[in-house]
């Protein structure tokens, strides 16, 4: 299948009252799948894992990120840090699964061996037999490869192309939006945290999140309280890279005695009965209420396998009250329900982008915006990628063309007429 032309992606950067959704290619296609992952995913700050996954120092614990090799590590500092899981020596896999080496990362095929913060420091008879030094090996040189990481409400971010700008740039506008929400925040233990395995490309549980349109079908619980005339669209003016719905009638969680979570504090009126569902682009859903939060990190697995691993936040005290973890798993298991609904129909849209005579569909002016702004993003992100590798190209036809004559026919060989 053919990638998306400059026109049909053009389609889909126009205004929502009048763009097409994107291709069936971008839902379907191995090399679609591939664009996306250098120009959407490796380009941007994406989700890989939690805080959470390396709470002690000395942790560790491996990630495949689209066939990247990734190490998240927490240093003796308590600091999180990622790197390249790959040894500088032969290029062995480092650790294979989740542990703590406490203080020395060791690779098993010749034991080199790197601190938390990357650097080497043992080569063994590196230079023969009891020799652990050699002249050409200098270890400064030769640390693990470190890849750009942000940790924001617990998320782990990663910008594995390294030009993306810095986080609290890129994420300003949604930083500045939650400013009153940075309070200390706590993960809710073991029955806090679950994952779906769904059947979709990872770009529908995306543009399905950001959209309360399907609430009244999809979610009739939900619906029975918080309506779909109860919620309003998240469009920052001043940011392209989030979107989202929120609700103006949050209903809290209740005991059966009434006894309800301890809450964040000093918020301002708008988060009494308020509550807010973002996508933070690429690839990580975020929901924020007064007392308590959750954050979803979309891994694709294949062009039409997403695992959505879901995260579920509290106040501090909320989170380490003993007494309040039979609250903490009602919790748990209302929010499985409600992303549990999502599978069909995301699943449906999948099978739907198999339809041959599908041309991406169509926005509701009125309804759409946040998704809509969503595939824009990504169309722009393309764009963006084609058109740098096409100067790159042209520098490099200059480059040539300005060389000494016998510089370019060992570049470009001369066929004979």
């Amino acid at each position: 299948m053919p990638l998306a032309s400059r026109s049909e992606l053009d389609a889909v950067r126009a205004a929502t009252v009048a763009a097409r959704g994107l291709p069936n290619a971008h839902y379907t296609s191995r090399e679609a799948f591939e664009e996306e992952k250098r120009a959407v995913l490796f380009s941007h700050w994406s989700g890989v894992g939690f805080g959470k996954d390396v709470p002690r120092p000395g942790d560790v614990r491996p990630v495949d990120f689209l066939g990247v090799p990734l190490l998240l590590v927490r240093d003796a500092d308590g600091a999180i840090g990622v790197f390249q899981n790959t040894c500088r020596h032969r290029g062995m896999i480092l650790v294979e699964a989740p542990t703590n080496v406490k203080k020395v990362i060791r690779c098993p095929y010749h034991s080199w061996c790197y601190g938390l913060d990357g650097a080497l420091k043992a080569t063994p008879h590196v230079g023969g037999p009891g020799h652990n030094a050699h002249a050409a090996i200098r270890p400064e040189e030769l640390g693990l490869f470190r890849v750009r990481s942000h940790v924001w409400r617990d998320v782990v971010f990663v910008d594995v192309s390294g030009e993306a700008p810095p986080f609290e740039q890129a994420a300003a506008a949604l930083l500045e939006r939650w400013g009153e929400l940075e309070q200390p925040i706590a993960h809710g233990g073991p029955g806090s945290s679950f994952e779906l395995d769904v059947r979709t490309n990872w770009k529908l549980a995306v543009e399905n999140y950001c959209e309360s349109y399907h609430l009244p079908w999809v979610h009739p619980g939900l619906n029975s309280y918080s309506r779909l005339q109860d919620h309003y669209d998240i469009l920052d003016e001043t940011a392209s890279n989030f979107s989202g719905q929120g609700t103006r009638v949050y209903r809290r969680l209740r005991g059966e005695d009434g006894t309800v979570f301890p809450e964040h504090e000093n918020l301002s009126t708008k988060w009494d009965e308020g509550a807010e569902y973002v996508a933070l682009y690429p690839n990580v859903l975020f929901g924020v209420h007064r007392d308590h939060s959750f954050a979803i990190v979309l891994e694709p697995l294949d062009v039409e396998r997403t695992i959505e691993r879901v995260e579920i936040y509290y106040p501090t005290a909320a989170a380490e009250d003993p007494d309040l973890a039979g609250m903490r798993e009602a919790n748990a298991r209302l929010w499985h329900t409600v992303f549990s609904e999502d599978i069909g129909v995301v699943e449906g849209m999948q099978r739907g982008r198999h339809g041959e005579l599908f041309d991406g569909g169509r926005f509701s002016p009125a309804m759409d915006g946040a998704t809509h702004r969503f595939h824009a993003w990504v169309a722009d992100a393309i764009v963006a990628r084609r058109e740098a590798a096409a100067t790159a190209a042209d520098s490099g036809s200059d480059a040539v063309r300005n060389a000494s004559p016998e510089f370019a026919e060992r570049v470009i060989p001369v066929v004979p007429a």
